[in-house]
């Protein structure tokens, strides 16, 4: 019988034991790939989610509200600006984009934003990626009742080009009335993996004129996105203007920093999963090196026996070291399987919630070190009792089975 034969019967005849084992590591493996993995690529989707956008000119507020709520959807508008806002900063030679955002409405949850078409055919969502239309889309008309509805939306509504819609007032699931208006859906966007997905776009005038609101609102913004020249240095000048000595704006910048400071509101999730997922691997680890020292002392016969017909020591601790090596492997097998159900459930929810889009980065360090770390713990865990079990002498071993 070969050495692989010993361990392949020794782990069937392990039974519940075995299938508990590799099942308590695969969790923890699953745990610590799924927390490092997406906690860097949840960073990466976000900042990657904000486009070419350096600041967000609105309503005095916090930074951080205004940034989820222009550019990630989420939140309340925290009030309106005037249209004279949005064309001093339009105007100011060191903007290179001023787009200006008007919203308040829902169709079927999915927020409906007022803005210029230039957002889309001057604005690239990515360097060298601009906005692009399916296949017999065109840009809503600024004058009409038409909407550019993102590739999201379009999936998760069914909508489809030439089809209509009533928007609702509020940012609730149709919570508000129904606006008599109708648009008519001209332009499907082409995916971008962004928050630009999850939205109906309409014409400006659209959202500050619709029936329902207040007219003494009309002609306001919700708030404008920013873009400067390349090279320039005017963030700080209007973030001293606007933050420090006005106290009726807030401009929030630089975007990459707030969206920073909001994800590391969330770093204690991470650190406690990372300290559940090192429990449960100490666990397993654990129950592999008890599992083996019981088994050893189970087959105390059977270790005799190979040693009184000549095995030798590499034999005896490779067929405990061995099962330990494939209890690991089980359970880094399972491991991977429980991370990739679980990244995509996380991207599932971050995708329906913020429109940001998780993608699995395969050369993470993670996915290489963690499954050689549990394979050299478990081959460890399993080599303590082989070499326990050859250090006792032969006659020991037969006299406590009584042979």
């Amino acid at each position: 019988m070969t050495l692989l034969s010993l361990i392949r019967r020794n782990l069937r005849q392990g039974g519940l034991a075995t299938a508990l084992t590799i099942l308590s590591l695969s969790l923890a493996v699953g745990l610590l790939l799924c927390v490092w993995v997406l906690q860097a690529e949840s960073e990466r989707a976000f900042q990657n989610s904000t486009g070419p956008f350096d600041g967000v000119l609105g309503a005095r507020s916090s930074s951080l509200q205004l940034v989820l709520n222009a550019l990630f959807h989420l939140e309340d508008w925290p009030g309106t600006i005037p249209m004279e806002d949005y064309q001093d900063i339009a105007a100011n030679p060191a903007v290179k984009h001023a787009i200006p955002l008007a919203g308040g409405d829902n169709y079927r949850g999915y927020r409906i934003v007022g803005t210029d078409p230039k957002l889309f055919s001057e604005v690239e969502f990515q360097p060298g990626e601009p906005f692009r239309l399916q296949s017999g889309g065109r840009l809503f008309a600024p004058d009409l009742q038409e909407a550019v509805i993102g590739s999201y939306v379009a999936d998760q509504l069914g909508l489809q080009l030439g089809d209509i819609f009533h928007p609702y007032h509020g940012l609730g699931f149709d919570e508000g009335h129904r606006h008599e208006e109708e648009y008519v859906v001209v332009g499907i966007l082409e995916p971008t993996n962004s928050p630009f997905d999850r939205v109906l776009w309409i014409p400006l005038r659209g959202i500050q004129h619709m029936s329902g609101h207040d007219p003494a609102l009309a002609d306001r913004l919700s708030a404008v996105l920013v873009t400067f020249v390349e090279g320039s240095a005017a963030g700080q000048r209007l973030n001293i203007l606007y933050n420090r000595q006005g106290d009726r704006l807030t401009f929030a910048w630089p975007v990459p920093l707030i969206v920073n400071r909001f994800l590391e509101r969330f770093d204690w999730v991470f650190t406690l999963f990372q300290i559940l997922a090192w429990t449960l691997t100490a666990v397993a680890m654990t129950t592999i090196l008890v599992s083996l020292y019981h088994a050893m002392e189970s087959r105390r016969r059977e270790i005799a026996v190979f040693r009184a017909l000549g095995a030798r020591r590499a034999t005896i601790t490779g067929m405990f070291a061995g099962e330990g090596f494939f209890l690991a492997l089980g359970g880094v097998a399972g491991g991977f399987l429980i991370f990739l159900l679980l990244f995509q459930i996380a991207g599932r929810v971050l995708q329906d919630q913020a429109g940001v889009v998780l993608e699995i980065n395969f050369h993470h360090p993670a996915l290489l070190w963690v499954p050689l770390g549990v394979l050299l713990l478990g081959t460890v865990s399993g080599l303590l009792p082989g070499l326990r079990a050859y250090a006792l002498p032969t006659s020991r071993l037969l006299q406590d089975k009584g042979l």
